[in-house]
């Protein structure tokens, strides 16, 4: 009998301090509460760090969860937990993000490592990736598993959005394919969370049935400034150049045409068959319309971005960590969910599993 890569454990995390469209308003100026309700379908994002609405600018918390690492360490371990892993059987952890603690060799996969005691010739990476990170990682689990590569792997991806609030950065015009945009709407959009899976390579029906990645450019997400092309204290870098810039209309034009590859591409026509969809959330209203397109009904979708945020990566990580913990959808008992993202550079992918 063949292999295949079941979920075994899942776990998340996500800050208790909630910030509402009001405040988020008054520290990075742009659009109105009222109006970031109206556009994104947003209500409050969760910040791990506390936000000084005068200044402009993210206060560091210092006790408790207070990093990215920290918010990846807690869903991990919720993860292995359910899943009865111990650390030292993991062979491999991947760990996506965009907003990581320090940007260079894998530092936060690497503490993750440390702080687990997983074994020495366990792999640890930091893939530098945003929202479609998430399947495109699934993608290359599933085949270092049913390869018989590796037994058991731990995919992990979060982002701390509220580390790099800056009214200077974010109200800093910058050109992106030929237009202006500032990065307001990024914090308007984003929050902090981490989401985690454990996935083990075993004989049996169930586990991954199918799985895709797409590649494309559209300049969904830019961020020019902090690699080689523009570093910190280059003479004619400017504050915009070190903000996640969310180009909306690409993402509002791109995302149903990615997303249905994705979804199609996986189920193959049986989508009424899938129990649950855990899809990336740009905004509620970019999730809204291609529901109502797609002909996915409000029961099928599990929607979180109206109270946590667009958590990039961490998203449909997130969602699926609570519809276990809510009784939603169960490991072990059969049912069909679709994962499915798009996003950054172009990076998109699905997967089709049965729990």
């Amino acid at each position: 009998m063949s292999r295949v890569a079941r979920i075994v454990g899942v776990g998340d995390y996500t800050p208790s301090n909630r910030i509402t469209n009001e405040q988020i308003a008054r520290a990075i100026p742009g659009w109105g509460a009222e109006l970031i309700r109206e556009k994104t379908g947003i209500l409050e994002r969760r910040f791990l760090c506390a936000l000084d609405e005068v200044a402009g600018r993210s206060l560091r918390p210092w006790d408790g969860v207070r990093s990215n690492t920290d918010m990846a360490e807690v869903a991990l371990r919720e993860a292995l937990e359910m899943g009865c892993v111990l650390p030292s059987s993991v062979d491999a952890l991947f760990l996506v993000t965009s907003t990581p603690d320090r940007p260079d060799f894998s530092h936060d996969a690497m503490q993750l490592h440390r702080r687990l005691g997983l074994r020495a010739d366990a792999l640890a990476f930091v893939i530098n990736d945003g929202c479609g990170g998430t399947p495109y990682v699934l993608d290359l689990v599933n085949k270092l598993l049913t390869s018989g590569g590796v037994r058991t792997a731990a995919v992990v991806a979060s982002n701390f959005a509220s580390a790099y609030v800056d009214r200077r950065v974010y109200t800093d015009p910058v050109a992106v394919g030929g237009h202006r945009l500032s990065g307001f709407l990024s914090m308007y959009v984003f929050g902090d969370g981490a989401g985690a899976v454990v996935l083990r390579g075993d004989e049996g029906p169930g586990g991954v049935l199918d799985s895709l990645v797409l590649s494309s450019h559209e300049p969904l997400v830019v961020r020019r400034g902090g690699g080689a092309e523009c570093p910190v204290l280059l003479d004619d870098a400017r504050p915009g150049d070190f903000a996640f810039v969310v180009n909306g209309r690409e993402v509002a034009a791109s995302y149903p045409h990615f997303m249905r590859a994705c979804v199609e591409g996986v189920t193959r026509g049986a989508a009424d068959e899938v129990r649950r969809f855990y899809l990336h959330q740009p905004n509620k209203r970019v999730l809204e319309r291609f529901m109502a397109d797609a002909g996915l009904s409000p029961s099928q979708v599990a929607c979180t971005v109206e109270r946590y945020g667009n958590t990039s990566a961490a998203g449909m990580l997130v969602a699926l960590s609570e519809d276990v913990r809510q009784g939603v959808v169960r490991l072990g008992d059969g049912e069909l969910v679709c994962i499915a993202a798009v996003g950054a550079n172009v990076h998109a992918g699905a997967q089709l599993i049965r729990l």
